[in-house]
């Protein structure tokens, strides 16, 4: 697991680079609190309106990009989908994602609403860099998927659906469907980290639950 971690962690301390010119040092040296992390969403929310899912305009200078990855899990369906949309088990599978916090949690019709922040400390030149990316997720669980609306710097925004199919009595296939939006300058570089660091994800998922550990 360490191993694969590592060489997929790459992706990350790429875009920790691109980020070096816009991190505070604040965000590089010092821990958010919840409450520090439950503004920061509540702002992102408000001003970048992130659960829109609009293609951006022509003249915005930002670009979208819609991709999808699978994996197959040899383990049932509902099994899966409970481990795999716990975020908190992302913890210690996605490179250097080190708390989950969630702000609010409701129903709204077949779906439990969650709003969070997942904090990932990223190593670079000899300081951490905190990177926080803002979310509302929606999970269906009698339908076996999920949605996620993310924020996150540089002003990147995702959509995702995340489907879980039933393939044979003990198999199930993961399909994310992700759409980026981000400036157009940036979103060739922006979608190959994403479904990097997303890939990894996913390894490293199938790996625990088929051996056990979720």
């Amino acid at each position: 697991m360490t191993k694969l971690l590592r060489v997929l962690a790459a992706p990350v301390i790429a875009m920790v680079a691109l980020l070096a010119a816009v991190v505070t040092p604040a965000q590089a040296a010092s821990e958010p609190s919840d409450a520090d992390l439950a503004a920061e969403w509540w702002e992102a929310w408000n001003t970048h309106k992130f659960y829109l899912n609009i293609p951006p305009a022509p003249d915005s200078g930002k670009s979208r990009v819609t991709t999808s990855i699978s994996i197959d899990i040899d383990a049932p369906a509902m099994r899966v989908f409970k481990a795999y949309s716990d975020m908190r088990n992302h913890i210690g599978r996605a490179a250097f994602l080190k708390r989950v916090v969630v702000h609010a949690e409701h129903k709204v019709g077949p779906a439990r609403h969650i709003n969070l922040t997942a904090v990932e400390e990223v190593p670079y030149e000899g300081q951490t860099v905190l990177l926080n990316t803002h979310a509302q997720q929606r999970v269906y669980k009698h339908r076996l998927y999920y949605e996620t609306d993310t924020w996150s710097l540089p002003g990147v925004v995702t959509h995702q659906k995340i489907v879980f199919t039933k393939v044979g009595p003990h198999k199930t296939r993961v399909t994310e469907h992700l759409t980026f939006d981000a400036d157009s300058t940036l979103i060739d570089f922006v979608v190959a980290n994403g479904v990097a660091s997303h890939q990894q994800t996913q390894a490293a998922l199938k790996q625990a639950i088929e051996s056990g550990q979720l």
